[in-house]
This record gives C-alpha cells, sequence and structure tokens, in this order.
C-alpha cells in the first residue's frame, strides 16, 4: 500500500506537471526540482531536531512502564474488556494480553503495544473455532486498536516541538475528545454486528463514566470566552502531561527503580527512533512535496474549498483533509502529510492543529488489519473492516469539529 502511494504521488505530480506546461506554467519543472531538494533538507532537520525531544518522552515512557504504569492501567479496564469479550474462557491467557495491549496502546507506548497485540491475536487464535475466520473476538480486538485512546500521544507533540509550535501540548484536550469519539463508534458499530451487551452494569457504569468525563470537559470550556478557554485547555493539558511525569516516577520509586539509569535506557531508544526515520521521513516528504509543487495536491483541495464553500460550509478544514484521506491507509504518509501541511501553514495555524489532532484520533487501519489478522493467517474478515473505518470516519469528524470548537 505505502509504495502504491509513494509512487502515485511522483506520477501525478508528472502529470499535473504536464498539464501545466501546456498552459504556459513551464516553471513547475523548476518548482517540483527545487521542492525534492528543500523537502529532503526539511526531513533531514526534523528528524535531527526530534532526536532530543523524542529522548526525553522515551527516556519518562521508560520510567512509567517500569513504574506499573501499563499494570495500572490494566487492572482499571479489565473488567470493562472481560465483559467485551465473552467469548474469552475465565482465566484464559488472551485476556492478560488483551488488558496489557490497550493499557500500552493508551500510554502511547508503540514498541510495547504491537508485540503485546500480535501476542493477544495468537491467543484468540487458539479459542478459534474457524481458523481462516475472523473470531468476533478478534474483530473487537481490532477495531478497539485501530482507534485506541492514546492519553499521551508523544509522537504528535514532539513533531509539533519541531515545527516551532508556541505550546506543542495544546492540542492534549481536542485529540482526547476525538480518539475517545472514534474509540466508542467502533464500539457501538462492533457491538450492533455482534449483539454485544452494552446495558450490563459494569459496561454501562464504564462508558457512561467516560462519556460524562467527555462531555463535561466540552460543556465547561464552551461556557468560556475563546481566549480564556485556549488558555485554560493549555493550562489544564500541561498539568495533566507534568502530573502524568511526576505519577511515574513515584509509582517508579515505590518499586526501587533507579529512575536516572531507567530514563537513560529509554533514551538510547528514542535517539534510535529519531535517526532510524530519516529515510522514511525524506521519502515521503520528498514525494509529498513534488505531489504540492506541481499543483496536483492544490487542485484537489480546490475542488474540495469549491465543493464546501457551495453548500455553506466554513472551508478552512479542507487543508487538514490530505492527513484523513491518509491516515487509514499508512501511517508515514499521514505523518508525512502532517508535517507538510505544518511546514506549509504553520503548526499553529488552524490547518497544522486540525492535522496534528486528525492524525491523533485514530490509527492506521489497514496496517493493523493486515499485520493482525495476517500474523494468525486470518483470510476472512467479516465485518472488522467496515466497523473500523466507521470508527476512523467518527474520529476525523470528531477531530474537525473540535479543532473548530477550540481554535477556530
Amino acid at each position: 500500500m505505502l509504495n502504491r502511494i509513494w509512487t502515485f504521488f511522483f506520477v501525478a505530480g508528472f502529470a499535473a506537471a504536464i498539464v501545466r506546461s501546456f498552459t504556459g506554467h513551464t516553471e513547475v519543472w523548476q518548482e517540483m526540482v527545487a521542492s525534492s531538494f528543500d523537502m529532503a533538507e526539511v526531513a533531514f532537520k526534523i528528524a535531527l531536531g526530534l532526536t532530543g525531544v523524542m529522548c526525553l518522552w522515551l527516556g519518562i515512557m521508560r520510567i512509567g512502564e517500569k513504574g506499573g504504569a501499563v499494570d495500572l492501567l490494566a487492572k482499571a479496564f479489565g473488567p470493562l474488556l472481560r465483559r467485551l469479550f465473552p467469548g474469552i474462557p475465565v482465566g484464559h491467557p488472551a485476556t492478560g494480553s488483551i488488558v496489557m495491549n490497550m493499557a500500552a496502546n493508551m500510554l502511547g507506548l508503540d514498541n510495547a503495544a504491537t508485540p503485546l497485540g500480535l501476542k493477544a491475536m495468537k491467543d484468540l487464535q487458539e479459542i478459534n473455532p474457524n481458523k481462516d475466520t475472523a473470531s468476533d473476538e478478534m474483530i473487537l480486538f481490532m477495531v478497539i486498536n485501530t482507534s485506541a485512546v492514546t492519553i499521551i500521544p508523544i509522537t504528535i507533540f514532539t513533531y509539533r516541538a519541531q515545527m516551532g509550535a508556541v505550546d506543542p501540548t495544546d492540542i492534549f484536550l481536542p485529540i482526547l475528545i476525538a480518539t475517545y469519539c472514534s474509540t466508542l463508534a467502533g464500539l457501538l458499530i462492533t457491538s450492533a454486528f455482534q449483539k454485544i451487551e452494552l446495558y450490563n452494569p459494569v459496561v454501562f457504569s464504564y462508558l457512561s463514566g467516560m462519556t460524562l468525563l467527555i462531555a463535561s470537559l466540552v460543556a465547561y470550556f464552551g461556557n468560556l470566552e475563546k481566549e480564556v478557554m485556549q488558555s485554560q485547555a493549555s493550562l489544564l493539558a500541561n498539568f495533566l502531561i507534568f502530573s502524568v511525569i511526576i505519577s511515574f516516577m513515584l509509582g517508579a520509586i515505590s518499586r526501587r527503580i533507579n529512575l536516572y539509569e531507567t530514563f537513560v535506557e529509554g533514551a538510547k531508544d528514542g535517539f534510535k527512533v529519531a535517526i532510524g526515520i530519516v529515510p522514511y521521513l525524506v521519502a515521503m516528504l520528498v514525494a509529498i512535496g513534488v505531489f504540492r509543487a506541481s499543483g496536483a495536491l492544490d487542485i484537489v483541495l480546490d475542488a474540495g474549498r469549491s465543493l464546501a464553500t457551495s453548500v455553506g460550509l466554513d472551508a478552512r478544514f479542507i487543508d487538514g483533509l490530505p492527513t484523513a484521506f491518509m491516515k487509514p491507509l499508512s501511517g508515514s504518509g499521514a505523518r508525512g502529510m502532517m508535517i507538510e501541511t505544518m511546514q506549509t501553514h504553520g503548526a499553529d495555524s488552524f490547518a497544522g492543529r486540525l492535522a496534528s489532532v486528525i492524525q491523533g484520533s485514530t490509527e492506521t487501519t489497514f496496517y493493523v488489519l493486515a499485520v493482525y489478522f495476517g500474523a494468525v493467517g486470518i483470510r476472512k474478515t467479516r465485518h472488522a473492516v467496515i466497523c473500523a473505518l466507521v470508527a476512523d470516519a467518527a474520529g476525523i469528524c470528531a477531530a474537525i469539529a473540535v479543532t473548530y470548537f477550540f481554535f477556530a
């Protein structure tokens, strides 16, 4: 999929440049070549600048992991997940793997979440009567993964900081609200297919409690003046993030973990991650740069703006849609679109913030589906794709709405 997307950007850019040449815009070829060099330089500078911030956050996350944050979240949400997956026998290891995977996803621990997710799929395959067909439990697990609530979207904070955002964490609450809407929509549509009883007292208590919390945040901030709302939202976001850091440290101290050594251990991984993404970032940003310089991207966006304006909508959200369209298909592509949007419009622009919120609202659906189902030989996915795409659509729509709410 990523190969096709990457190739498409170059081929479509080439075709658009030919068309523009016939209309007298022969400078397009120079602009495309210049853009390819410029974006390669931008990609390297971004990756280089990411090193310090990535080391910081992965070091902190390692402290949280060693301090029992994953175990704590597993205990907190274990009762809910046991009732959402009634087909798993009591005491089966699949339950523990699912709970641990969800907890790792909430904390943004991708390196831990993926292997735990694959283990959960293998555990679920053991109790699956039809080995080539996805079971209800597999489908629900996959849908929740593609729309998983992430409490601390570290990567997005990091990119926003590198792109010059005044307050990189100001999109914390919007992302939390959008990703919750995505997860709730995925759960509701999957429950409708699988006839899961959501009125179970435990399930209803969890869902109603979390929904009430999100609704209360929206109601509170909705009654504030725009400048006051943004100021208080930023204050709350940064307070919560730093509180999480302190709780990680206290948890590690209670387990007699050496904080400094643990931080350095995680920070080393941060350095490897930052350096490792250079080729991928260069490849994707150069392709997107060529696509925009050729005029092809502007053609698509201008058509979207005209359509939005014709039905009376504010068309500012159109600039964030490339990230939305890319997100279900390719994580690298969506990340490239987000960075390119911030590069073009500014990290603190409406479009830059919207792209960031969209990036954090859902996961990469087809990648998750391919990896998780492919790992256990599932060929018949039943209603998995439909449910996951409904969750994606809900998350993207919520991201647009909440960005207008906080930043318009």
